[in-house]
């Protein structure tokens, strides 16, 4: 919410923005965490990078940390599956990577004085969080005398005091992050582009080749025409062998889903539930602590404009008298009823000023009383707002300007605050009570007018009923119960069940298809052999799953027989070009033109114009990286040999080129490679290190 005191919301959002997400950015901004004893037992053990061991407890306060963090920059207080797993692997590739940077700072003696540190802080190069937090959103000015008093105060405090361990652990943060950038610095620096890389790149974007092909397409051959032999897979495979390089442990599953999701008569009593409450809902005086007692979700009863309510009640209730009471009605999950509790004409947006009381010291009643006190001092003339702001507002933020909020709309602050400010009229001062403490508000201007309605809402989440999920459960568990390793495919169909499959399932999924949170399954999963059949019936959302392991896939090069079925396109359409390639060769033997070898085929012969080596892509066809390479590689009106492509194979004849004019600059061309380079040069870095370091990872395990 807007109204909070400085420290909460300014140091919160710095901390908050330094604690980045981005995989791509863990150099810049999450490198190498001082200190830290790792000799704990190996039960406690999540990974290691070399010989250094990553704690698990460590992880899942660093895990809480990045989670709260989501919650307080996105304002959501549930936090998805998705997004649980977008954290956690984010968080472990922070540990990953600073104990891999960590090494290579220490061992070249990099440091950051302490002149750097002031620097970036309060000095002459303050960093761009610093600036952003401290910069005055309604005149873009940074406040640099403000940050300054902060840092000041915050120095001043107990080391106990939270505010102080987040400006430390701030600061520690941009001490690691200009390492990494000093050791990024040493890496790129080493990078060059020299005269004859930028020739070859300006010629390759620029030389233009004029020719003509046949293609054989692969889909000319039938593929029962095409008989593949383990020699075929053996020699696609051995020329493909480093593709086949498996980063991670994977595993592939299949299952059987039992829907206990909520029944036609589990909805029909729910929505009977609700319906019960609509004599009282009508009759009640106080529909907030209706709300609260009534409904699963106790939201505050606010004003709203039209538009901010769920469609299905948005224009009912701008029509209806107060009173009037809608539903039960479906919306989201839930069966809800809707009462109109009052509407007023009122300003759009508002101008204000306050000075925060907290009521830490002495309760409310002080706040209160305090408030009331510096009211009656503006009242009399003897002080002004913005002096009694500047010492008794514990929101520093808006006390350093007087008091000052700015504009705002409906919604941007907590309740009774939005209320005060909304309901009342231009120099009003007023107390309000709110979870910040006791607010003394002045009201500077209000803008716009229009009819806001407040409507009081209460909700049933529609949800299955326990026959009605142990119906489910005990069809899974007749299921389970039937099955061996050997026969899980014919159980299933047999009970004219559906197999859903999850294909190369990594250990820390946490979703799969069609199920929003399997965590338990892939935990299974990964503790299981192949051909394992669950050991229990997993409950997953609404759905009761039994399952078994296919396929397991272990980290490194996989054997032929784990890709087999994956290269099998691949392998066929090898044969089948051996075979075109095959003809082709027959056809250009007597002949002495691109036109009779394509007779001969039953193909037809396709001019190209002005392709380029950068960008080898056949019109009406797809990119052909060998084909247009040997077009750059041959010599004009010569037939070329059969070349298999993504396609089919081509026979061509090469035109001419045409050279683009001669570079007499190549600056441009340099920084356009070493820029690519650049950005290539921090995730190619990361993963080098990565193999040479060693990383294990333990979390299938132990998530």
């Amino acid at each position: 919410m807007a109204v909070m005191g400085y420290l909460r919301e300014r140091m919160g959002k710095i901390v908050a923005g330094l604690i980045g997400f981005s995989l791509l950015a863990f150099i810049a901004t999450e490198v190498i965490k001082s200190g830290g004893s790792f000799l704990k037992d190996d039960t406690n053990v999540l990974g290691a990078v070399g010989d250094e061991k990553i704690p698990l407890d460590d992880y899942n306060r660093a895990v809480d940390q990045n989670t709260a963090q989501f919650r307080q920059q996105s304002g959501q207080t549930s936090v998805t599956p998705q997004i649980t797993a977008y954290v956690q692997d984010n968080t472990w590739n922070q540990f990953v990577s600073k104990a891999i940077i960590r090494k290579e700072v220490e061992k070249l003696g990099l440091v950051v004085s302490p002149d750097e540190t002031q620097a970036m802080t309060t000095g002459t190069n303050p960093d761009r969080q610093v600036i952003q937090a401290f910069t005055d959103p309604q005149t873009g000015r940074f406040d640099r005398a403000n940050l300054i008093s902060v840092v000041n105060n915050i120095k001043s405090q107990k080391d106990d005091n939270p505010q102080k361990i987040r400006w430390v652990e701030f600061v520690t943060q941009l001490i690691e992050a200009k390492l990494g950038e000093k050791y990024m610095s040493m890496v790129t620096n080493g990078l060059y582009v020299n005269s004859l890389d930028a020739k070859d790149n300006y010629e390759n974007k620029n030389k233009l080749a004029n020719f003509k092909y046949a293609v054989l397409d692969y889909a000319s051959v039938a593929d029962s025409k095409v008989t593949l032999t383990d020699a075929d897979y053996s020699s696609y495979y051995d020329e493909h062998k480093a593709e086949f390089k498996n980063p991670q442990e994977l595993r592939s599953i299949s299952y059987v889903s039992f829907n206990g999701a909520p029944s036609t008569e589990d909805s029909a009593a729910i929505k009977q539930q609700i319906s019960k409450l609509i004599p009282d809902f009508k009759a009640s005086t106080n529909d907030s602590l209706f709300v609260q007692i009534n409904s699963e979700t106790k939201a505050p009863l606010t004003y709203q404009h039209k538009g901010q309510l769920d469609p299905k009640i948005d224009t009912v209730m701008f029509k209806a008298s107060i009173g009037f009471v809608f539903g039960p009605y479906l919306s989201n999950g839930s069966y809800k009823l809707a009462k109109l509790v009052s509407t007023v004409v009122g300003p759009d947006s508002v101008k204000a000023k306050h000075i925060l009381i907290s009521p830490v010291d002495g309760g409310m009643a002080k706040a209160i009383a305090t408030a009331d006190s510096l009211k009656k001092l503006i009242e009399s003339g003897k002080k002004t707002f913005a002096d009694l702001a500047s010492t008794f507002s514990v929101d520093k933020g808006s006390a350093a300007k007087g008091g000052e909020l700015g504009m705002f709309a409906r919604g941007s602050m907590v309740p009774a605050f939005e209320e005060a400010v909304f309901n009342g009229k231009k120099g009003d001062l007023k107390i309000v009570t709110t979870q910040y403490g006791a607010h003394l508000i002045q009201i500077e201007d209000q803008k716009g007018s229009s009819k806001v309605v407040k409507v009081a809402i209460i909700d049933k989440p529609l949800s299955a009923s326990t026959k009605t999920q142990s119906a489910a459960y005990s069809k899974a568990q007749a299921f389970l119960i039937s099955l061996t390793k050997d026969n899980f495919d014919a159980q299933a169909k047999k009970g004219s069940l559906s197999i859903r499959t999850a294909d190369d399932v990594a250990g820390v999924a946490r979703t799969l298809p069609g199920l929003d949170d399997a965590r338990d399954l892939v935990r299974w999963a990964f503790k299981s052999d192949k051909g394992d059949v669950s050991d229990q019936v997993f409950t997953v959302g609404n759905q009761y799953i039994v399952a078994h392991v296919t396929q397991i896939k272990p980290q490194g090069t996989l054997a032929l027989d784990l890709v087999k079925k994956q290269i099998e396109p691949a392998v066929r359409n090898q044969v089948k070009g051996k075979l075109l390639t095959d003809k082709f060769a027959a056809a250009i033997s007597g002949s002495s033109s691109i036109e009779q070898i394509a007779q001969k085929v039953g193909a037809k012969v396709v001019p190209v114009q002005n392709i380029v080596f950068a960008n080898p892509v056949i019109p009406g066809s797809s990119a052909e990286y060998k084909v247009v390479g040997s077009v750059f590689g041959s010599p004009i009106n010569k037939i070329s040999k059969p070349i298999a492509g993504q396609q089919g194979v081509y026979v061509f004849t090469v035109n001419n080129f045409i050279s683009p004019a001669p570079l007499t600059n190549a600056v441009r061309e340099k920084e356009q490679i070493g820029q690519a380079m650049l950005q290539r040069s921090e995730g190619q870095l990361f993963e080098a290190l990565k193999d040479k370091d060693n990383v294990k990872d333990y979390r299938a395990k132990l998530l």
